[in-house]
């Protein structure tokens, strides 16, 4: 039986401006469960970097529950965060932007040793830096080279050795391939995969993108205006997705072979403003499928069948039928 690592509960983000609260993220749950990725894919705006940022505190949530091995994380006092900031870390990005431009390759990766005085000497310090760069994959000639004279893929590979840095258990991954290549997309993937195998690691992977996603997540959450409208394994939101939105999304995935079509869903109309949310389904205003009793009533997250969830009114009116 999977053995529950990070539960969310009822967590809420909210951002004051002059026109109001910003509804970033809107009282949402999920689980991850140890050694396994749940994916988290939504548009642009949608509140699912922001989910990952406060899961690990670097933003504070609004309200909610972070339990982190059954412990509520927004409960713990600064000497607590900061034991915990050594078990959860983030990749973000873009590896340029979260690089220090005035630091060398090691530098960048041995400062969170030092901070944290996890090292006795300099000669385990570089010992444990020229280790951390074998096992993203960088070659040891590049020590003391500055950021700005690689490629993005070596970019990211110094920002997940940092990550990797001080052993944590979990790694929030902020869309950590969409600012790459296709070809190093692959590689940088490829990698994730073995070290989360070689080293126990759990993830939360946040992605625009459903067909990075499908290829990374053991489960699937995807988000709409702060809200999660579904939730399932990765292989039954491919075969039989939900959710309108989520077959919106879907149907958008390019498909290599030519010769199979695929009807394209043209979403209609904006996306809502997150400072003053409409009541009802927030994506009623575009749902090709929408009925009356959307415009004013909230779906609930709703089981549908095993390790599924759902949040649309029709979805359960045809269930019940």
């Amino acid at each position: 039986m999977a053995e529950k690592f990070l539960e969310v509960k009822n967590l809420k983000k909210y951002f004051k401006t002059k026109r109001g609260w910003l509804h970033a993220v809107d009282d949402i749950d999920f689980v991850i469960n140890k050694g396994e990725t749940l994916g988290l894919v939504g548009e642009s705006g949608c509140g699912k970097s922001t989910t990952g940022r406060v899961v690990l505190r670097l933003l504070e949530a609004t309200a909610g529950e972070i339990l982190f091995n059954g412990e509520n994380m927004l409960q713990f006092n600064k000497q607590k965060m900061r034991e915990m900031r050594q078990n959860a870390q983030i990749v973000f990005q873009d590896p340029f932007a979260s690089l220090n431009p005035r630091m060398s390759v090691s530098q960048i990766i041995a400062e969170p040793l030092i901070i944290n005085k996890t090292v006795s000497s300099k000669q385990d310090l570089q010992k444990r830096v020229s280790s951390l760069m074998e096992t993203v994959g960088l070659a040891s000639r590049l020590e003391n080279v500055y950021p700005h004279e690689l490629d993005g893929g070596r970019r990211q590979r110094i920002g997940i050795a940092r990550a990797l840095a001080l052993s944590p258990s979990f790694i929030v991954l902020d869309e950590p391939v969409s600012a790459l290549d296709v070809s190093i997309q692959a590689q940088i993937l490829n990698l994730m995969d073995e070290l989360q195998n070689e080293l126990g690691l759990t993830y939360l992977f946040v992605s625009h993108d459903l067909s990075v996603i499908k290829h990374v997540s053991d489960n699937i959450a995807v988000m709409y205006l702060g809200k999660i409208v579904e939730m399932s394994d990765y292989k039954s939101i491919f075969v039989d997705p939900l959710h309108p939105y989520t077959k919106a999304l879907l149907s958008a995935i390019p498909i290599p072979d030519v010769e199979i079509k695929r009807e394209r869903i043209i979403l209609e109309g904006d996306v809502p403003s997150p400072i003053a949310p409409p009541p009802g389904c927030r994506f009623y205003g575009r749902c090709f499928a929408r009925k009356d009793i959307c415009k004013d009533n909230t779906p609930e997250l709703l089981p549908y069948s095993d390790g599924r969830s759902v949040a649309c009114h029709i979805v359960h009116e045809q269930k019940k039928g």
